[in-house]
């Protein structure tokens, strides 16, 4: 082949991926919200460099998972929902449905909490900071179209980089992070509650169960189809892949520092951008905290979204960011809603938001088998999903994954169920 030739065909595909970036992308930085983040930053206060290895394995199943999601709305294009519903009936549809409203509600907090602590850290009350970045956000979704909007969250996604610079500058041991990446810790850790607790709740703020929803609503309202497919499936892989080395990220950067001179316990992300002031230096601290800002108000634009779509795609109800209000009125008076409350509990007294955030990701993990499942039946029919049914090692890995989560949360009943 000559290399014009070579170089035209790379030029094109090229510019194919260029053209379906976003859903994949998006989706995958969005597991770094505030949750996510307070989730890592805990991890790695209170465990140092012993949790790192769950990133290799987390990473895999990742990809796999986001690819099923991907592939099925490219070949059906049908939203996760939709297809639960019309394969297996309202009823269990129904029950998933009122099972992530729940989920994604305590997420939804924690996006607001995430807002309202990192804008306080800058000495911004958060009865002046949740309201104004509720309407922001609001206005946002509802007046943008789809294109602009997924523009603003492709800006927000190169935000996540503050993290990989924070945790730089906060000065890790290097070798001591590596060999803890690629070797798990004694036996023994595994027979502790609280660090059963927090395995759970890594994998379920990386792998939340509501991401499969969106993604795959996402896919098909951008309108990817089999044919763009391809391209599509790169989006997913990089996002995958960004997203779980920003995570690496944190966890070092709070091992690095709070671990290290005894802090165990912080109170949420906040904490955490507090306690690198002394510890490392003023910029990993400013970086940090303007990180939790970005991936706060960034999640509390998606999150909503996600469960309106599955929602109004479980109940048949039109759905969509490129629809007017007038066109998808319980889409957006359910995302306007759920904004509403998410903001109202950040403002009440006395609300355990800690135990909120930390415990909502605690869930993904343990909702996520049950997606899992729904998602590797569907994938597997043929008269779905035709030739693209998948392979076997993707079996292998998504089944292994679910398995896994089962086995887990069930030990970490036997062991206490501790935090």
């Amino acid at each position: 082949m000559s290399e014009p030739r070579r170089l035209k065909i790379w030029r094109m595909r090229l510019l194919m991926l260029l053209a379906v970036i976003g859903p994949g992308f998006i989706t995958a930085n969005v597991d770094n919200d505030a949750g996510g983040i307070y989730t890592y930053s805990a991890a790695g206060a209170q465990f140092g460099y012993t949790l790192l290895w769950v990133m290799i394995p987390m990473t895999i199943a990742l990809v796999v998972v986001q690819e099923m999601s991907a592939r099925m709305g490219a070949v059906t294009g049908k939203g996760l929902s939709d297809l639960i519903r019309e394969e297996y009936g309202f009823r269990i549809t129904f029950f998933m449905m009122l099972g992530l409203i729940i989920t994604n509600f305590g997420n939804i907090v924690a996006e607001f909490a995430g807002i309202a602590s990192s804008l306080e850290l800058f000495h911004i009350s958060r009865y002046i900071s949740v309201p104004v970045a509720g309407v922001l956000v609001w206005f946002l979704v509802v007046k943008g179209s789809y294109k602009s909007v997924e523009k603003i969250f492709l800006a927000a996604s190169c935000f996540y980089f503050a993290y990989i610079v924070a945790g730089i500058l906060a000065g890790p041991s290097w070798n001591e992070a590596f060999i803890a990446t690629f070797k798990p810790p004694a036996r023994a850790a595994f027979r502790d509650s609280a660090y059963l607790y927090m395995i759970i709740g890594v994998v379920g703020t990386t792998i939340a169960p509501w991401m499969q929803f969106y993604l795959q609503s996402s896919i098909v309202e951008k309108g990817i189809t089999v044919r763009e497919y391809r391209a599509s499936r790169w989006d997913v892989i990089l996002g995958c892949f960004f997203t779980d080395i920003v995570a690496w990220f944190i966890v070092v950067a709070c091992a690095a520092t709070l671990y290290t001179h005894g802090v165990r316990q912080i109170r949420d992300a906040a904490d955490a951008a507090q306690a690198l002031r002394p510890l490392s230096n003023e910029f990993a601290y400013i970086l940090f905290a303007a990180g939790l800002f970005n991936a706060s108000i960034f999640a509390a634009s998606i999150l909503p979204i996600s469960t309106a779509y599955t929602v109004c795609e479980g109940l048949g109800f039109e759905s969509g960011v490129d629809r007017k209000f007038s066109e998808a009125k319980v889409f957006y008076w359910l995302y306007t809603l759920l904004l509403i409350a998410g903001g109202a509990v950040i403002l009440m007294p006395n609300i355990p938001l800690v135990k909120i955030s930390i415990l909502s990701q605690v869930v993904n993990g343990i909702v996520l088998p049950f997606v899992l499942i729904f998602m590797l039946l569907l994938v597997n029919k043929s008269e779905l999903m035709g030739k693209h049914v998948n392979g076997t090692w993707f079996n292998v890995i998504a089944w292994a994954t679910a398995v896994i989560m089962i086995g887990l949360t069930i030990a970490w009943f036997v062991t206490g169920g501790g935090s």
